[in-house]
């Protein structure tokens, strides 16, 4: 096993912070420069990773430090960002939606080649303002404050068969189909920079239980959908098959800031190439 793609449903709200201010907003979410949309950065998810390693074998480990190296010795692993794919949105007329769009599904589908997993996904770059793709159904589609007009896109059940590998739980792939919307990226970019819950968290003084350190912190929902991709350095494929024996008989990750206060736990789902390149 040379290469390997881990799938992160979130089970809880989750918080990869940026530590610095931006705007109203005390706390904000990481995102990516470019896009906006909110990001797991790799070197949080690659710390997580060794502390879940380091309570199965422990601290100084042998297999830890191969994997994920030491002061002065790179690790076996190379760790990228895990990438949104699904962002739950509030549906007005109805359960909430795994909200995408084309340039989410576009770029899923070029990093599943990189690893060696090509999958085939539909052309939807034409979709328009105000429309949305769906497995089946018709009429309009109310998410936050947006109205949208269904547009029945069948070739959607393979985008449904491709995600549903990143999913742990049965029960959530039966639901997929169900609940994938595919949105243009203008659109989903809205949601992805205004969609997300903002929070007020405050410290009281103990004996007169007054304000004494107010602050507004964003958070991703619960049941978003994330991926990130492991390489292996030649030499070292077999690590990737020992990193995977961590999460045999507990496959949940906690990722992000607020563990304390039950965030961050993901559902991880692992994906291992076959040919080895």
């Amino acid at each position: 096993m040379r290469t390997a793609i881990i799938g992160l449903l979130a089970e809880t709200s989750l918080h990869p912070g940026t530590g610095q201010v931006a705007g109203t907003v005390d706390l904000p979410v990481a995102r990516e420069a470019a896009t906006g949309y909110p990001v797991i950065p790799g070197s949080g998810l690659k710390g997580a990773l060794r502390d879940r390693a380091e309570q199965k074998w422990g601290k100084k480990a042998a297999q830890v430090e191969d994997i994920f190296g030491e002061q002065n010795r790179a690790g076996a692993v190379a760790v990228t960002d895990a990438r949104l794919l699904l962002l739950p949105v509030r549906s007005l007329n109805g359960h909430y939606k795994w909200v995408t769009c084309p340039y989410l599904l576009e770029r899923y589908a070029r990093d599943r080649e990189l690893v060696g997993m090509p999958v085939g996904l539909p052309e939807l770059s034409s979709l328009e303002n105000g429309r949305a793709a769906v497995v089946q159904g018709q009429g309009q589609l109310l998410l936050e404050e947006l109205s949208f007009d269904l547009i029945d896109g069948l070739e959607l059940a393979s985008v449904c068969e491709a995600i549903k590998p990143l999913i742990r739980h049965a029960s959530v792939q039966e639901r997929l189909a169900g609940g994938l919307v595919v949105v243009n990226d203008d659109e989903f970019a809205y949601f992805a920079r205004y969609g997300l819950a903002v929070s007020a968290r405050n410290v009281l003084d103990d004996d007169k239980k007054t304000s004494e350190n107010l602050w507004y912190e964003e958070t991703l929902p619960p049941d978003s959908l994330f991926y990130a991709l492991l390489l292996a350095r030649p030499g070292k494929e077999g690590v990737l098959a020992d990193l995977a024996q961590v999460f045999s008989g507990r496959p949940y990750l906690q990722v992000g800031g607020n563990e304390t206060v039950g965030q961050g736990w993901c559902v991880v789902s692992w994906l291992a190439s076959s040919g080895g390149e």
